[in-house]
């Protein structure tokens, strides 16, 4: 599976041209892309209204829905963020810990456009795109 960031997504839904929207254009094989709980929410937060929130969620909708967190997730996340910030690094937002420790359990890859994720593909064997 290839988990798509929301950080991609709201540059797709602007018409930001990127190299990672280029990669989500890019991908055949719709049935391969997943939507994290957590990524929808991210989009969804910072929509104008309800209609504008309903039809980016239609939009995202057709993709693979997946559960981000849970009991056990979540401990492992805090494991990654403690590796990182034994190393100095220190994660911005807890959602890109969620999502990158999501990624690397499962084995899926990540397309994104956020430098936090650097630090875990570096030091955690995050996959990206």
């Amino acid at each position: 599976m290839i988990v798509v960031d929301s950080s991609v997504w709201i540059a797709k839904f602007r018409n930001i041209t990127s190299d990672a929207v280029a990669k989500l254009n890019s991908i055949r094989d719709l049935s391969e892309i997943a939507v994290g709980d957590i990524v929808l929410l991210e989009v969804l937060q910072g929509t104008r209204d309800e209609n504008h929130a309903a039809r980016l969620e239609a939009a995202l909708r057709v993709f693979t829905p997946v559960r981000m967190i849970d009991f056990d997730l979540a401990r492992q996340a805090a494991i990654n963020f403690r590796r990182l910030r034994a190393m100095g690094v220190t994660l911005r937002a807890t959602t890109d810990l969620i999502i990158g420790t999501y990624c690397i359990e499962h084995g899926d890859f990540l397309l994104h456009h956020d430098r936090d994720f650097n630090w875990m593909e570096e030091h955690l064997g995050l996959k990206v795109l």
